[in-house]
């Protein structure tokens, strides 16, 4: 090779080094969130902090970095459970997660160091709940979630008009009613009350409620980018919520409601009144999270004109022989489920949060 050609041969790549992150690296690690297209809300450094905080489980947030860039992160959590083992997921307590990088490369090796620290964890696997199957190596569970996204218009009737006609007819006789005052929506309602609404939704669904301390931690933790919000009819709060802004994106995430809330059409509210909120302050999609396929949650999100998006999480097992199933859907914990619904709201709230501990 001639000397002209070797002073132009380009200069090997950096190598991309991961390590655990610290508090030390949260600013860092968020702006490249923030600026990342796979950043989500639960990318954010802070959720590590609100999940050890509540439960205990330790965030082990692996960070890569090439000539001194933060180059990819993966939130993962060490969830150590008595009744369903223990296990590495990014992001534990959450719908989303996973690896976001800037590169295939920074990818792979994100991935590698994530098995291979759960390997020598001994945990029975590693999930990565990302939005695609993006690691060809690893198992992958599909069928199961879908998320739904969909523009929010600055123009109100533009709003309206891309809701389906049978559930825009909902929408307007929420706006009627709170028009009228019947109705009114509170965007910055208590913790307690929310809780209270939500506690007793799930109850009716059959799963475990959270502490109430969840609440309180992500609210200390992300301040102006959560919003606790009620609808109320004659003072009495009918439906809750708690949404969380990310960008542009705002992502309604907690929600129950009381069954009188229907009548009212408090919870159609609820959200429209949201959709108007989170356009007021510069948010152009609307993200109604994830639901499970043959879910009552999955239909009504496509009643309101939202449509799925399949979700492909992707495993690496350590300990366990098959990608794990728990999810109330599953038929071997019917029974359970039945049984919670028929429990005093009084009993569930103190079971719930150890149960709920467990279902990462």
């Amino acid at each position: 090779m001639s000397a002209a050609l070797e002073t132009i041969r380009p200069a090997e790549a950096p190598e991309i080094r991961v390590r655990e992150a610290g508090a030390e690296d949260a600013a860092r690690w968020d702006a490249f969130v923030a600026a990342a297209p796979e950043g989500t809300f639960f990318h954010r450094f802070g959720w590590g902090r609100v999940i050890e905080r509540t439960y205990g489980h330790k965030p082990r947030f692996l960070l890569a970095e090439q000539d001194g860039r933060v180059v990819g992160v993966a939130p993962l959590t060490h969830v150590k459970t008595m009744l369903f083992g223990a296990s590495l997921i990014a992001t534990a307590f959450t719908v989303g997660g996973g690896i976001a990088a800037e590169s295939d490369e920074a990818r792979r090796v994100l991935a590698a160091e994530a098995a291979r620290l759960g390997d020598s964890l001994g945990v029975d696997y590693v999930e990565m709940r990302s939005e695609s199957a993006a690691l060809p190596e690893w198992k992958t569970k599909e069928g199961v979630y879908a998320v739904f996204r969909g523009p929010i218009p600055a123009d109100e009737d533009e709003n309206l008009k891309l809701i389906p006609r049978k559930k825009r007819a909902d929408v307007r006789k929420g706006i009627k009613a709170a028009g009228e005052g019947a109705i009114i929506a509170e965007p910055d309602a208590d913790i307690a009350t929310v809780y209270a609404l939500y506690a007793e939704s799930v109850r009716n669904l059959g799963t475990p409620v959270f502490p109430e301390k969840l609440l309180h931690e992500i609210g200390a933790a992300f301040g102006d980018d959560v919003e606790f919000s009620v609808v109320a009819k004659d003072g009495k709060p009918l439906a809750g919520l708690v949404t969380f802004f990310h960008g542009e994106t705002a992502l309604p995430y907690y929600g129950g409601a009381l069954p009188e809330a229907r009548a009212a059409h408090a919870y159609d509210y609820l959200y429209w009144s949201l959709m108007r909120r989170a356009s007021a302050r510069g948010c152009a999609v609307f993200d109604f999270g994830r639901s499970k396929f043959g879910t009552g949650a999955f239909d009504y999100k496509k009643f309101w004109g939202f449509e799925p998006t399949p979700l492909a999480y992707q495993y690496h097992l350590v300990k366990a022989d098959a990608v794990p199933d728990v999810n109330p859907n599953n038929p071997k914990y019917a029974a359970f489920v039945a049984a919670w619904k028929k429990m005093p709201t009084v009993v569930s709230n103190r079971l719930g949060p150890f149960l709920a501990r467990q279902l990462a």
